[in-house]
């Protein structure tokens, strides 16, 4: 007997037009998220609308359909426009509306900081629903790739090699025009375009060696705080014992850039970072985790390198004088209930990076800058919050 199938029938209208509503089961993560945006209080970005021209979309639907792609891995306005046509969550969330990517990056460009003031409600939120109660965070900072090719870099060294170079070219053109009057110039050459072209690149080279400087000397400042006090504690040691402190005494820093000090001419206020692939144009992002809930309480973006904050000196003996909170901490963690609370780390906030970037794919900023980078990094810590909020209620 020849196995009856369902039958396939796209042709068929419907007797009646269906309804959004019928589109998703009832606990599916896209209700919840356009559940939790609609307790928002969304009157600072609704004011900002003049009421004329073309009716906009409704800030609640925008952001509902940004929350709901960052939570799920789609982070690219293209690709959100388009999954709108074709993802039944997104068809949802915008109510069978069809935002072009144009109005979802103009909107997230936008409203980067009023989004950024929701962080907050939506954890308010989550404690109102018992999914949050604030005991012990941990904080940690993970290297995130920056909209910016490490090959568009420009280092000390090689701007003042090409600057020498453009100079002289600049030199030989300005010659050439000169001379133009008494013998013809060579064949397809447009002087004066010429020179205009080199004249722009010595403005980039201008602009990229101003900036390294700056960096330079920010950098000067915090070496110059460590040698003093290097200094002053082998002055102190000298005074104390009338011996000198062994070792090799503190070299004194320059404020002058160093041959390989280099900034990205495509994003300049990224940075060089070790990663797990090698020195990449990077951001360190950093979060402050729960540990009962593993939401998110807290972000940031840095454009240091190193999470000094992470570093404790272990004083295995500590005196009667009393601590300051930081002397308190440092030494907390170096006893055995502090260092077994510590490694809970690797388990909260690193497993939270760990599913933010190889879970969600999120492993690199689609904006430049670290105004519009924190915008970015703080919809991806709403994306995650809604998701993890969503399991906990589940």
């Amino acid at each position: 007997m020849a196995t009856q199938f369902i039958l396939l029938d796209r042709d068929t209208p419907y007797i009646l037009p269906p309804c959004v509503q019928d589109y998703l089961p009832e606990e599916h993560m896209a209700r919840f998220v356009v559940e939790i945006v609609d307790q928002l209080d969304l009157g600072a970005l609704s004011a900002v609308y003049a009421g004329k021209g073309k009716r906009p979309y409704h800030p609640a639907m925008l952001l509902a359909l940004l929350f709901y792609g960052y939570a799920t891995g789609v982070f690219s306005s293209r690709k959100l426009e388009k999954a709108t046509h074709d993802s039944m969550a997104f068809k949802y969330i915008c109510a069978n509306e069809n935002p072009d990517h144009d109005t979802i990056n103009s909107f997230r460009k936008r409203f980067g900081k009023e989004i950024e003031g929701l962080f907050v409600e939506i954890l308010v939120l989550a404690e109102a629903l018992g999914l949050l109660k604030l005991g012990t965070v941990s904080l940690d900072g993970t290297k995130i790739k920056a909209n910016a090719s490490q090959h568009k870099a420009l280092s000390w060294d090689y701007a003042n090699q090409l600057e020498a170079q453009f100079k002289q070219e600049v030199d030989a053109l300005m010659k050439l025009q000169e001379a133009a009057d008494n013998a013809p110039l060579p064949e397809d050459m447009d002087v004066p375009k010429e020179l205009k072209r080199r004249q722009d690149r010595l403005e980039v080279i201008a602009k990229a060696k101003q900036e390294i400087q700056a960096r330079a000397k920010v950098r000067y400042a915090q070496e110059k705080a460590e040698y003093d006090e290097k200094l002053a504690k082998r002055e102190k040691h000298l005074s104390e014992t009338g011996k000198k402190m062994g070792g090799k005494a503190p070299q004194a820093p320059t404020d002058a850039p160093q041959a390989k000090d280099q900034v990205s001419l495509t994003d300049e206020e990224s940075r060089i970072m070790p990663t797990p692939n090698g020195f990449e144009q990077a951001y360190n992002a950093q979060a402050s985790v729960d540990i009962a809930s593993h939401l998110i309480v807290a972000h940031h973006i840095t454009q240091h390198t190193n999470d000094k904050q992470d570093r404790f000196q272990h004083q295995p003996e500590i005196d009667e004088t009393p601590l300051s909170p930081v002397e308190a901490m440092t030494h907390r963690f170096t006893t055995k209930a502090g260092k077994a609370l510590y490694g809970k780390r690797k388990s909260t906030v690193e497993t939270v990076f760990g599913i933010i970037k190889h879970v969600q794919g999120f492993r690199q900023f689609h904006v430049r800058g670290l105004e519009s980078v924190q915008s970015e990094w703080n919809l991806v810590c709403i994306g995650w919050n809604l998701k993890r909020m969503h399991g906990l209620r589940g």
